[in-house]
């Protein structure tokens, strides 16, 4: 199994009224960055750094990084600039991009050149995600929505042939064009680094990923419609002539340990507070409704049919956006949020990984209005006892991760194959 790291590495600020524990809530894309203080985001991002580069200590597999633009629950404007500097300060985890938002990129060749820095400093421990972004991201960067699925199809197709193809060579799509293709920065590794798919519920999504050989990733889904769609994904599998598993699934939920059980229900409280943030419900009045349903970004058609993709994308109540969000009792019930003390929380996780079967996992935590305290008391229990109980158990249900056995074949890596290159290679 492989076991990653998540926060969105959130904007707080106490004391502007917004963000702090008991901010009032921000709809999406209506607040000035007039009240940006760069003072105290330079330590901000300097303590989310800290925290990933703990996170590696303690015995993570991998450091999750995303994007999202305009908005302050998330500062990872810019993730391939922390991937780079992780890249350097890091030694033996992988750096999961989950992920490059392909459809906003003009100039995808600009992405295969940074990607490709980013793999060579790590040395081979790139792992490169992309993701369609959400109506915020499009209005952000002016992409045309209509052409936001065709726009990542054919960027996805560029980057990997940039990565594989000697130069020059010209290309001629129907969004990107380009008379000369020879980047002088190729990957470390070979033949490119592996790519993830992250997601909620598109079915157009998962059912490319899965066509393609590429590992998905549920995005604190509840565990109905994620089980779902990774049936879906099995079987488009199965048509596509090769069996599934473990190891091409992974699933992202919000786990928070700590040392007793009333610190730990205290802290993971603060989950639903802080910058407003749509994805970790509970934060009523943070989806804009002119960015849900922008022409040609999606349809009902390309939404997995079942009640509860309508889990309202990572923790709502109705529909895909999720306006109203779900209370943090209910969240606890249906184990979107785990927390507890070690013990506590290695049983639920149990649960987790045998209802739904994944191969790798990521532990979202340290955000909304939680502390650096609160981030690195967790990091260190998980280090010390969640780590080690989970492993052991996904061995125990067999749960292969993908660098164990590989997704696109099925067959079982070697320990050199699956070994992360470290930095003294």
């Amino acid at each position: 199994m492989f076991i990653g790291y998540f926060t969105e590495r959130p904007y707080q600020d106490q004391r502007s009224g917004y963000f702090g524990a008991t901010g009032k809530p921000i709809m999406d894309l209506t607040v000035s960055n007039e009240i940006y203080d760069a003072k105290l985001g330079a330590e901000l991002y300097n303590r989310y750094l800290d925290e990933k580069m703990y996170a590696e200590e303690m015995g993570f597999d991998g450091l999750m990084l995303n994007e999202h633009h305009g908005t302050p629950f998330c500062m990872g404007g810019a993730m391939n600039v922390e991937a780079s500097i992780l890249a350097r300060m890091t030694n033996r985890a992988k750096i999961v991009l989950l992920g490059n938002i392909l459809p906003i990129w003009d100039d995808p060749l600009w992405l295969v050149e940074q990607l490709s820095m980013i793999d060579m400093i790590s040395r081979g421990r790139l792992v490169s995600g992309w993701v369609r972004g959400t109506g915020r991201e499009s209005v952000a960067h002016n992409s045309p929505p209509p052409y936001n699925w065709e726009r990542f199809q054919e960027a996805h197709e560029f980057v990997v042939k940039a990565w594989t193809t000697p130069g020059p060579f010209r290309w001629e799509g129907k969004h990107f064009q380009y008379r000369h293709v020879n980047p002088w920065v190729r990957p470390y590794q070979e033949p490119h680094p592996p790519i993830w798919l992250p997601g909620v519920v598109s079915r157009d999504s998962l059912m490319w990923a899965a066509e393609k050989r590429i590992p998905y990733i549920m995005l604190a889904t509840e565990m109905e419609p994620t089980k779902l769609a990774f049936q879906l994904y099995h079987d488009t599998a199965a048509e596509h002539g090769y069996e599934s598993g473990p190891q091409n699934i992974g699933y992202l939920w919000k786990v928070h340990v700590d040392e007793t059980e009333e610190l730990a229900e205290e802290t993971a409280r603060k989950y639903v507070q802080g910058p407003s943030n749509p994805f970790l419900a509970g934060n009523e009045g943070t989806v804009n409704p002119a960015l849900v349903n922008l022409p040609g970004l999606t349809s009902r058609t390309r939404v997995l049919p079942t009640q509860a993709v309508a889990t309202a994308a990572r923790g709502g109540t109705g529909g895909v956006a999720g306006v109203l969000g779900r209370p943090y009792e209910q969240q606890i019930e249906d184990y979107t949020i785990i927390t507890g003390t070690p013990d506590t929380v290695i049983k639920r996780i149990r649960h987790v990984l045998e209802y739904i079967r994944p191969g790798s996992i990521f532990f979202w935590d340290g955000d909304g209005a939680m502390t650096h305290d609160d981030a690195m008391r967790s990091l260190r229990l998980m280090g010390q006892e969640v780590i080690p109980a989970v492993k052991e158990i996904a061995k125990e249900l067999e749960l292969p991760g993908p660098f164990e056995v590989d997704p696109a074949t099925g067959k079982d890596l070697t320990k050199e194959e699956a070994a992360a290159p470290t930095a003294d290679d």
